[in-house]
């Protein structure tokens, strides 16, 4: 829709100014990390930083959340219970913005969630360029999450001194007016160009193999004997799932107050490295052993939801890598499972 620029030094009043109407949310230094956090204080906002611990998912899918409460008698027995307030979203890297992307077509296709839909519409994007990797665990390039043309309200580029703001929507176009801002001039366009194109080497390819056959790959591996290794080095601690800013199972819980009068329902986020996760009616686990967790997490990342929605499970933020206490890394079960194919293929 257009191309703007911003001086660096006029941002943190621009930030300031949307504290105002909306809760403004943004990558913050905390222990030598990152985390998205509110943001009173727009110093504090860090919008050249490695990666955050947890995605920015959890503004849309809270780890908590009450979806409707009740009453035992009365005119209304339930209603739901719809949380959310206009938000500002800033910082959120290109792999976080194809997460989200994929997100919205879970919760609003088939059975849509209105809780999801309530929050999303309330918030907008202003989503950054990645000008330098996040460290050897990313591998954003290679799984094709290092751009993107969609998604977001606002998009910024590092120019030096100054930003250049893609305004993506409406309403993207509506929040710059509060800020001080002057239209791209040809010379800012082929800046903007050379930055982009210089950035590009920089990522490296981390799979040894084309993305696009990575669901291929992992309807041949299905009795690799991999899985088995992965399982027995696995804790089924569930941390790679938590941190991840695809994964969407949850679990529905009724809280009952002790006057057995009212309650609510609530909803958390689960994991299916969780023992307890495919345990179904009568005690039967249909996934009780890690090996077999660890594969359908591989499989729904690379293969299943992909089948489903129509888009990669994985964008190669590397968060599961780090978490991960025994170091499973995306990137080296699917080059093992490629170089075992290569094996097989080898006359």
């Amino acid at each position: 829709m257009g191309l703007t620029l911003i001086q660096k030094s006029d941002f943190p009043d621009f930030v300031q100014r949307l504290t105002a109407n909306y809760r403004v949310v943004g990558p913050v230094e905390i222990g030598g990390g990152h985390a998205f956090r509110d943001i009173i204080d727009p110093s504090t906002l860090r919008l050249n930083y490695p990666t955050t611990i947890l995605p920015p998912k959890k503004y849309l899918l809270p780890q908590r959340e009450t979806l409707l409460e009740f009453n035992d008698g009365g005119d209304e027995d339930a209603w739901a219970v719809m949380d959310g307030e206009p938000t500002v979203m800033i910082g959120v890297h290109t792999c976080d913005l194809h997460a989200i992307l994929l997100l919205n077509k879970v919760f609003s296709t088939g059975q849509v969630d209105p809780h999801y839909i309530h929050r999303r519409n309330q918030t907008l994007i202003v989503s950054v360029e990645c000008l330098t990797p996040c460290d050897e665990q990313s591998f954003c390039k290679s799984m094709g999450t290092l751009t993107i043309d969609e998604g977001y309200d606002l998009h910024i580029t590092d120019l030096g001194d100054t930003y250049a703001i893609d305004i993506g929507t409406i309403r993207g176009k509506e929040l710059l007016r509060s800020a001080k801002t002057r239209p791209a001039l040809q010379k800012d366009i082929e800046q903007l160009n050379s930055v982009l194109s210089e950035k590009w080497p920089r990522f490296p390819y981390r799979l040894d193999f084309d993305v696009s056959d990575l669901p291929s790959l992992l309807s041949l591996s299905m009795k690799s004997p991999l899985w088995t290794e992965l399982g027995e080095r696995c804790l089924g601690c569930a941390s790679c799932t938590i941190v991840c800013p695809t994964c969407f199972c949850f679990d529905i819980q009724d809280e009952i107050e002790l006057d057995l009068q009212h309650g609510s329902r609530v909803r958390v986020w689960d994991s299916c490295q969780l023992d307890q996760f495919a345990t179904v009616a009568g005690g039967h686990n249909f996934r009780k052993k890690r090996s077999i967790r660890q594969r359908h997490r591989f499989l729904r990342k690379g293969k299943y939801i992909l089948e489903a929605h129509q888009y990669l499970g994985c964008v190669g933020c590397g968060r599961c890598a780090r978490a991960c206490l025994v170091k499973i890394s995306p990137v080296s079960v699917f080059n093992e499972l490629n170089r075992q194919q290569e094996i097989v293929k080898t006359p």
